[in-house]
């Protein structure tokens, strides 16, 4: 995992404008924060530079594809064939993420699936990815904090 540079105030002031109006174009953001067209211009080509925002289609929800049913499978793996397995997730449409863990296993992933047989046919895809040992699946009942970012960032621009 590369280094990420640290936000500064600014940065999260324009963060937090574009979560309101994702929209919102330059002038509009530096006539809102009443900063200069040319910082907030600056501001927003170093954050797309230094790989701090993020693609679009990460903010969608998986319910939206028809992928109703999210669940977290953590995948114990051969020692030494992780490049392979990962290799093999990153292939798989219904892996959305996949972070190496400390604890019983090696990987945890989130996935998705379109209902209960389907999430049975993404486990067995997984089980059958060379270098996996072991899955272990708890499904996702409901979603009771959903992925956020903005308490942190107000914290910053206050």
């Amino acid at each position: 995992m590369s280094p990420v540079r640290r936000l500064d105030t600014i940065d999260a002031r324009i963060l937090l404008a574009l979560d309101e109006d994702p929209r919102a174009t330059v002038l509009g953001l530096s006539r809102q924060l009443q900063l200069a067209r040319g910082t907030v211009q600056a501001h927003l080509e170093r954050l797309e530079t230094d790989g701090v925002l993020h693609r679009f289609s990460r903010r969608l929800a998986p319910a939206a594809l028809g992928f109703s049913v999210s669940a977290f499978v953590m995948i114990e793996i051969q020692q030494g064939r992780q490049e392979e397995t990962l290799a093999q997730l990153r292939e798989t449409p219904e892996v959305l993420e996949v972070h190496g863990i400390t604890g019983d296993g090696d990987l945890m992933c989130r996935v998705v699936a379109r209902d209960a047989e389907d999430l049975y046919r993404v486990g067995q895809c997984l089980l059958a990815i060379p270098g996996v040992v072991r899955t272990r699946t708890s499904l996702a009942m409901r979603e009771l904090v959903p992925y956020r970012i903005d308490p942190l960032l107000s914290d910053l621009a206050d």
